[in-house]
């Protein structure tokens, strides 16, 4: 008895601590860890990965500009004057000067990459002016040189104090134009959109116009139906992005976490990149691809507005990046706990009416230009066209003339004879087809006996008879020639 209660206790025991054993193997594959920050810090390094270290800053020398950057900052001295440098003296030039204290290793590798970039914009030079004309074209060469601003062109082979100041001043005035441009373009495009839009209507009769009209209100009010947009840069769009982009607690928010959370290059700076992916949770509350009413193009400037609006607020020293300490010390201030609402695009029209009358003037007198050219056009080639339809007549008149002479060549024409005077015999010549021939019916002569002596004429016969034959023989030359023939036949 004792024996079956002691059996059964430590079976229950077993039992017990086999279940135990289980639970705790289920409790760690699904419990989370207890030391939390650590996985908050690891977790978003492997989005790392996924952004470039170096961003494309839309300069058409920025490859040139990061690679010089990134080899003058490997040499220590000059990357500590650097970061110790206020941005006015950058502006002013004089971290330029400090070119002269890099090491050996990077000037080498400075002259290096000057070269490189120079034969880069030969050959884009040399291109444009094939793709003009060769040779035979006058190229503006000094609007193509240009784009040697950023450095020093007539010193191709070594990278100087020069070279680094003309970097950096090309590279500030660049950039700090390069949204303005953007901003310009962007009005552009949606003045170009409203002006099509309102060209297709003329095309439409009235109940089609109607429909199209109440088709496009339709389409505004639904664009403009999407959540709240949090304020750029404020305490509720950041802490959006910290729960829906990092899965953290919005409890939990801290500033200095999320700035290195999202400082993807780790240089303790938010650039212009890092800054704009900030945005991207706003910009999907208004923006769908997939939908009719959503422009991609008026998102991108959306993009922009809240970047430029952020650097303005935050960036205190102008050096387009936000410092860690700028950071934090905006985090502080009462318009980053207490904003104000985000007015997006749909709210602020990037066009006003008198830009948008301009805009169409312009396009009227481009068109009008146009079809100025188009007539100009077609009236050289009218008159080319005549000059070709001349000049194939006279090459048919020329070609029927050669044809005929061809002709005339072909048909042997046969020369007159010439006169002899043997003896006194001179055979009668008449004119045939303005050729002189002998008299074929001249009666030949009487066959005199054999023996007999032929009668001679008296000397007075002879003379008399040799005159009247030298008479017909003048008659009979071609004229010009019985002069010529007349002394010829006064025989003795």
């Amino acid at each position: 008895m004792r024996f079956t209660i002691h059996y059964k206790m430590c079976w229950s025991r077993a039992l017990l601590t086999s279940w135990v054993l289980l639970l705790i193997q289920l409790l760690s594959v699904e419990a989370v860890p207890i030391s939390v920050d650590k996985t908050k810090v690891k977790e978003p390094e492997t989005k790392a990965e996924e952004v470039p270290a170096s961003v494309d800053t839309g300069l058409h020398y920025d490859r040139y500009l990061r690679e010089v950057i990134d080899f003058l900052e490997k040499d220590q001295h000059f990357r500590e004057k650097l970061h110790n440098t206020d941005m006015e003296d950058i502006k002013q030039g004089k971290l330029a000067k400090e070119l002269d204290f890099v090491s050996h290793h990077v000037r080498t590798k400075l002259d290096e990459l000057k070269r490189q970039e120079v034969n880069r914009l030969r050959t884009l030079i040399k291109a444009k002016q094939d793709l003009e004309g060769g040779n035979d074209i006058a190229v503006d060469h000094q609007a193509l040189l240009k784009q040697f601003e950023y450095l020093n062109h007539m010193n191709p082979h070594t990278f100087e104090v020069d070279d680094l100041d003309r970097l950096i001043k090309s590279a500030t005035n660049d950039l700090e134009n390069y949204d303005k441009e953007r901003h310009e373009e962007f009005k552009r495009y949606e003045m170009m959109k409203e002006h099509d839009r309102r060209e297709h209507l003329k095309t439409l009769d009235e109940d089609e116009r109607k429909r199209e009209e109440e088709h496009y209100e339709e389409m505004r009010k639904k664009h403009a139906d999407h959540p709240k947009v949090n304020h750029p840069g404020s305490q509720n769009q950041l802490k959006e992005v910290w729960e829906e982009a990092d899965g953290l607690d919005p409890e939990d928010f801290d500033p200095k976490t999320f700035f290195n959370l999202h400082d993807t290059n780790g240089d303790g700076f938010f650039d212009d990149q890092e800054l704009e992916s900030l945005f991207t949770k706003e910009l999907e509350k208004i923006y769908d691809p997939t939908n009719e009413e959503d422009d991609m193009v008026e998102m991108e400037e959306e993009r922009l507005r809240m970047r430029e609006h952020v650097m303005n607020e935050v960036d205190s020293n102008k050096d387009r990046l936000v410092s860690l300490n700028e950071f934090l010390v905006a985090t502080k201030k009462k318009e980053f706990l207490e904003p104000d609402s985000w007015e997006t695009l749909e709210q602020n029209q990037a066009y006003t009416d008198e830009e948008m009358r301009e805009f169409e003037e312009h396009l009227a007198q481009q068109e009008q230009d146009l079809n100025q050219k188009a007539f100009d056009l077609q009236k050289q080639r009218e008159e080319l066209q005549r000059q070709q339809d001349e000049l194939n007549a006279q090459k048919m008149e020329l070609q029927q003339a050669v044809e005929h002479m061809e002709r005339l060549k072909s048909q042997k024409v046969e020369t007159p004879p010439e006169v002899h005077v043997e003896g006194n015999a001179i055979p009668e010549m008449h004119v045939v087809g303005n050729q002189f021939h002998p008299d074929q019916d001249a009666p030949p002569q009487e066959h005199q006996p054999e023996g007999q002596v032929p009668h001679e004429p008296s000397q007075e016969q002879s003379q008399h008879q040799n005159q009247d034959m030298g008479h017909q023989a003048q008659q009979a030359l071609p004229p010009g020639h019985q002069e010529a023939g007349h002394g010829q036949l006064d025989l003795p």
